[in-house]
């Protein structure tokens, strides 16, 4: 079995909220994630999916429990081996695309590469590989308003994938698209998963492109079960 690129164990987490005095959302998540797979999470709002995406993607800490990425713990680390680690292995992508609007699609996944240290053409040519792979090769010279939602939520894609990641995080990636966009969508993700050894863990409403996903996980009561 290939190793785990991300681990959680026994992960808890708990808020205070006024009045109503500590609410526990996370209450023991137990989550293997391996190389290539993608795997589904689904839940009610308010259940604490966009809790669990924060603290695998080393966003916020567990009360509890370890994260592992890449098999290296993570409890106890300095915030600036965590930021290291979340550029270097983690990619995310949020329901709206968060694409800088003056920059176009080619620039907007050249960036990142560029605060991370590749040089110019290395983050050139990645750029236009991956912008090639989900079906945009003809609009990497346009701005994000030139695009259309489906385009845009395409180059935020490739943009998580820009360094390379071992690991896509993405909050409810097609919520804010229409179907047939939406599986446009998920195709482009699902080959970028099977082409380049990707795990990724895909919060989604849609129960539809859950069921095309590897596995499918819930949580419910503040733990992860098989749904």
């Amino acid at each position: 079995m290939s190793e785990a690129i991300l681990e959680l164990s026994g992960v808890t987490k708990a808020y205070k909220r006024g009045e109503a005095g500590e609410v526990q959302v996370l209450r023991g998540v137990d989550l293997v994630l391996k190389p290539g797979e993608v795997v589904a999470l689904v839940a009610p709002s308010g259940a604490g999916k966009s809790t669990l995406l924060h603290i695998a993607g080393l966003l916020d800490t567990p009360d509890a429990g370890e994260v592992r990425v890449g098999g290296q713990a993570m409890q106890g680390r300095s915030d600036r081996r965590r930021t290291a680690v979340r550029r270097a292995d983690l990619g995310f992508v949020y329901q709206f695309h968060h694409l800088l609007p003056e920059f176009t699609a080619a620039e907007n996944i050249i960036l990142p590469q560029l605060a991370n240290g590749v040089s110019r053409t290395e983050a050139e040519a990645r750029a236009e590989s991956l912008l090639a792979r989900v079906g945009l090769s003809q609009r990497m010279e346009h701005r994000p308003a030139a695009l259309s939602g489906g385009e845009q939520q395409r180059v935020a894609f490739c943009r998580a994938l820009a360094n390379s990641p071992r690991v896509l995080l993405a909050d409810e990636p097609t919520g804010n698209l229409d179907p047939g966009t939406s599986d446009q969508v998920f195709a482009a993700l699902m080959d970028l998963a099977a082409g380049t050894g990707l795990g990724a863990l895909i919060a989604t409403h849609n129960l539809d492109l859950a069921a095309r996903m590897d596995r499918v996980l819930r949580l419910e009561g503040g733990r992860l079960v098989p749904a």
